[in-house]
């Protein structure tokens, strides 16, 4: 027997007028957990050097720093406003296209931070050597108070954040994960969306085998700079951006071709979201890094450049797939009662 899709007859989460205690709660968190990173910027903005060593590689060039703590600034404090629109009434009017787009990038940026911490403290526990240099020097960037403040930080913010995403999509678009894969609509994947699931699945074979040959020790296309600086920090991070690579394709592919047809609509989707997300952004993330590299031996190869690259299409042909099942699903008629 099917599960049908079609929701029992609620109120429309536009009728709520004030946000519940515990969405007010995780707001007051989320924004809490933004405040200690937004001061370090500030200061460092200013001028100041609070946490950073005298001779830190950041000193070195001041107007790049400036300019990215003031990109990171902007960053942090637009998770500041996603707090807000998804607690406030106004927040269910916001178009989707305008609000799901620096949602799915948050939750791409925090989700390898706060798997990716926890597992380098676990490995430094046990003897492993911590990050933080820069072409094989050996002044560190910042202090290690300065790390353990800032990712502890995100872990909260994406814990906080990332709750109340998953309430305001419930109200809004619960319809989309209802149910199991054998209850979606007959032909709602076609014959594009299966190609483009498997277009992400062959090119994500290039920044697979690039970032294990990485991570286990391999300097292949690396930079003189980056093999220097290696540590167990850099071969935790290298594990988990293949780990989120195979979490993109297969939620991809489980969409497109509907295989494991028990399986919760939810499990897919989430993996979807949350793997092109991660490759995508970080790629992203990476790429405009390493080209602000000032240092010779820390400027990228083009082999890397062409792993971020790749990293990037295969995240955004996975989220083509999973735009492609949000858009096509028909939306329940209770969804259209207007609110007052």
């Amino acid at each position: 027997m099917t599960q049908s899709l079609t929701p029992r007859p609620v109120a429309h989460p536009a009728t709520r007028s004030t946000p519940s205690g515990t969405r007010r709660l995780l707001r007051a968190v989320t924004i809490a957990a933004c405040l200690p990173y937004l001061t370090l910027k500030v200061v460092w903005v200013a001028g100041g050097r609070l946490g950073i060593p005298a001779g830190s590689p950041l000193l070195e060039h001041p107007t790049a720093m400036v300019a990215a703590n003031l990109l990171t600034v902007l960053m942090d404090g637009a998770v500041i406003v996603l707090a807000l629109l998804l607690t406030r009434p106004w927040g269910l009017r916001v178009p989707a296209w305008l609000l799901v787009p620096p949602l799915w990038a948050a939750s791409g940026l925090l989700a390898p931070i706060m798997t990716g911490y926890p597992l380098q403290m676990l490995v430094r526990a046990f003897g492993g050597s911590a990050g933080g240099t820069s072409g094989g020097s050996d002044e560190p960037f910042l202090r290690e108070w300065v790390f353990v403040v800032v990712y502890t930080g995100f872990i909260v913010q994406g814990l906080a954040l990332g709750t109340l995403g998953l309430l305001y999509a419930r109200d809004r678009w619960g319809y989309l994960w209802r149910g199991r894969v054998w209850d979606l609509p007959a032909g709602l994947m076609g014959t594009r969306q299966r190609a483009t699931a498997v277009a992400a699945a062959v090119a994500a074979l290039f920044p697979l085998a690039l970032r294990l040959l990485w991570a286990c020790g391999g300097t292949t296309g690396l930079s003189e700079g980056r093999i220097a600086g290696r540590s167990s920090d850099f071969h935790v991070l290298e594990f988990l951006y293949v780990a989120f690579l195979l979490v993109a394709v297969t939620g991809g592919w489980l969409l497109a071709f509907r295989r494991c047809p028990g399986l919760p609509v939810r499990v897919p989707l989430a993996l979807a979201w949350t793997g092109s997300g991660a490759v995508a952004c970080w790629g992203g993330w990476m790429t405009l890094a390493a080209l602000l590299a000032d240092e010779p031996a820390n400027r990228p190869t083009a082999l890397m450049l062409l792993t971020y690259a790749v990293q990037m299409i295969v995240g955004i042909l996975v989220a083509t797939v999973a735009v492609h099942h949000a858009r096509s699903l028909p939306v329940p008629a209770a969804r259209h009662r207007p609110g007052p």
